[in-house]
Parts: C-alpha cells; sequence; structure tokens
C-alpha cells in the first residue's frame, strides 16, 4: 500500500497544478539603476547545515519507497551535486518498513557524498525511527514532516496527532543531526513557529499553499469515496510568502526555508529578501526531469542559479546577505493579510 502511494503521489503531482496562488505576484523588489557591480562580482553561494552551497537551494522531499524510483532519486542527486546545492529525500518510512526499497534513497548520497542531504519522516515517527533514517543516507539533517490536512484526506491516514510536540522535542534534543520541522503545502502562521521553537528545533520549512496540493492528489487517489460533506477545502492553507513573513514575524532565531510554489528565480531572490534563508523547489524539477530527461534536468538548475544572479545584480546585492536587505514591496491579498494579522508591511520596503 505504501510503495504503491509513492507512485500515485508523483502522478498526481505531475497532473496536479495548485490553482491557489503562493504570493509571489504581490512582491516586488526594488530596482537598482546604479549598480556598482560587475557580472563576476555577484556571489550566490551561502552555508547551510554547516556545508557551504553553490547557491540557497534545495531540491526538496519528494520521493522514494518504491524500485520505480530510484533512477528519479539518482537524477536529482546527480542535479544537486553538480551545481552544488542541498536535496532532501521523500520520507523515508517505507525503508524502514521494507529494507528492500532502502536502496530509492541510499542512491542520493552515493551520487551526492560530499553534499548537504536531508532525510525525511513524519513528526510522530520515533528517535530509534529517526537515527536510523539519518543513518540510512548519512544525512546533515533531518525533516519531520507535518501533514494534518493530507492525513485527514487520506481514507487511511493517521487521526491521531496529540504528543507531536513532545515527540518533536525528544528527537530535536537527542539526535546528533539538526532537526527541520516542515510542513507539505499548507503553510505555517508565526503561532506554530513559536511552537516549534520552544520544542528545540531551530529551522523550520513553512512550505506554503502555492504549490503541490496534497489534498487534491489523495482526493483524486480516492476519487471513488463517499461525497466529503465537509465543503470544498481544496483551498486550505496559508500561502507561501505569507507563511515566510509570519515566521519572521517571531523575531526568533531561526532559520527559514521557503518552499510551496517556488518556480522560478525571482520567486528564490523574493524569498531571500522577505527573510528566508533557503529556497525549496519540487515539482517543476521533477516535471522537467520526467519530461525532458537528465541533462535537461541539469541545464534548468543551471539556469535558476544563473537568473538569480542576474535579479541580484539588478538589485546592487553582490551575495546573498546583501540580498536579504533589498527592499521588497507588498501589495495585492498578502498585504490585506498582513494588515489583518496586524503586521507592519512597511518594514519591508523601507529597508
Amino acid at each position: 500500500m505504501r510503495q504503491s502511494r509513492k507512485i500515485d503521489h508523483i502522478n498526481f503531482a505531475l497532473a496536479n497544478v495548485d490553482k491557489q496562488a503562493a504570493g509571489f505576484a504581490d512582491v516586488k523588489l526594488l530596482h537598482c539603476s546604479l549598480p556598482e557591480l560587475n557580472w563576476h562580482d555577484i556571489d550566490t553561494s551561502c552555508q547551510f547545515l554547516s556545508k557551504k552551497l553553490s547557491a540557497p537551494i534545495l531540491i526538496n522531499a519528494m520521493t522514494g519507497g518504491h524500485p520505480a524510483v530510484t533512477e528519479i532519486n539518482r537524477s536529482l542527486a546527480k542535479a544537486a551535486r553538480q551545481a552544488g546545492i542541498a536535496i532532501a529525500l521523500g520520507s523515508q518510512r517505507a525503508a524502514l518498513e521494507d529494507i528492500s526499497v532502502a536502496n530509492t534513497f541510499k542512491v542520493v548520497r552515493e551520487e551526492n557524498p560530499d553534499g548537504v542531504v536531508i532525510a525525511n519522516l513524519s513528526a510522530g515517527c520515533s528517535l530509534a525511527e529517526a537515527q536510523r533514517a539519518v543513518e540510512m543516507v548519512q544525512a546533515d539533517a533531518i525533516q519531520l514532516h507535518v501533514n494534518v490536512p493530507q492525513e485527514l484526506a487520506m481514507p487511511e491516514g493517521d487521526r491521531e496527532f496529540k504528543g507531536i510536540l513532545a515527540n518533536v522535542a525528544e528527537i530535536a534534543n537527542q539526535l546528533p543531526v539538526p532537526v527541520i520541522i516542515k510542513e507539505v503545502g499548507f503553510g505555517m502562521s508565526r503561532e506554530t513557529v513559536s511552537q516549534i521553537y520552544q520544542t528545540g528545533v531551530r529551522i523550520v520549512d513553512i512550505s506554503g499553499s502555492g504549490g503541490t496540493n496534497f489534498i487534491a492528489i489523495e482526493e483524486g487517489r480516492h476519487n471513488d469515496c463517499v461525497t466529503d460533506y465537509a465543503g470544498d477545502i481544496s483551498d486550505w492553507g496559508i500561502p507561501t510568502v505569507i507563511s515566510i513573513i509570519e515566521a519572521m514575524e517571531t523575531d526568533l532565531p531561526l532559520v527559514v526555508v521557503a518552499s510551496g510554489g517556488v518556480r522560478s528565480s525571482h520567486d528564490i531572490a523574493k524569498s531571500l529578501a522577505l527573510g528566508a534563508r533557503v529556497a525549496g523547489i519540487s515539482r517543476p524539477l521533477l516535471q522537467t526531469l520526467m519530461d525532458k530527461g537528465e541533462e535537461q534536468l541539469n541545464q534548468h538548475v543551471r539556469q535558476l542559479i544563473i537568473g538569480l544572479r542576474k535579479i541580484m545584480l539588478m538589485c546592487g546585492a553582490a551575495n546573498v546577505a546583501e540580498l536579504a536587505n533589498v527592499p521588497a514591496i507588498i501589495t495585492g491579498q498578502t498585504s490585506q493579510w498582513l494588515r489583518v494579522r496586524g503586521i507592519d508591511i512597511n518594514k519591508y520596503a523601507q529597508k
């Protein structure tokens, strides 16, 4: 059941385009007409999980756990290695239950021996399971994903969520690598981020709405189910841009990873200008790999980095730290949401 679900998720993810907006269209970065920089002055590199990346980009959690996806993960890992960016695995639960599919995950470390590789399990996993997942791929960190809406959309999904915070705290305080709490496309509020901080976790992947919609995917997988009279909840969640700002508004010493509907260099730049340290991208890269092959995937990643350099130059930012200080003008529905939440958006425009 779990292995076949992995294939279903890939097929439905490629066919499903979330109609929700991640909010990037509501953000404009301030143009600099006189940047006093040359192309080769631009440095996109950064430090993440104690390693240097060539750009603040993460090929985010996608797949694993079925023999048919081994070559997908191999290609993604090679792309990460060649570009010098980070990569996260899909949930390793299947490999903990069936060691025969562990290679679908191990291939990532084999192809990317020195890069940033991030393990992945549910936030409800045990400490021992988290340790096994990390050891399986010699991970630099582990994403513990939280996905209540997705679970509720699955007839076979979990219905028990009490005790997750205490469980996360135990893992975060005893695991020898950093823990990242990751949403799966429904975003995080500042209240949630503050709760996470209290567990000892210092990295959050806010994964807002606007990217892969797992409610729609699970409903597609079970389209023969009895009608859900809860009404249409396919637009549930907090958009990505809002989630970044909600996390930043906690003023806590956290590393924020932006994901959920990140599709372009411009989206990456906007995420960094709003305060994220790294931007995660998944579905667009998977689509390129499946439609056009490995070389085009590598080219796609290269173009993301080149595009980021262009935007940094147009903003007058020589490096990623300077990009974080570029004024960002926030308008539209994002502005309305933030004002209702009592957040002063002017400070983002007047850095």
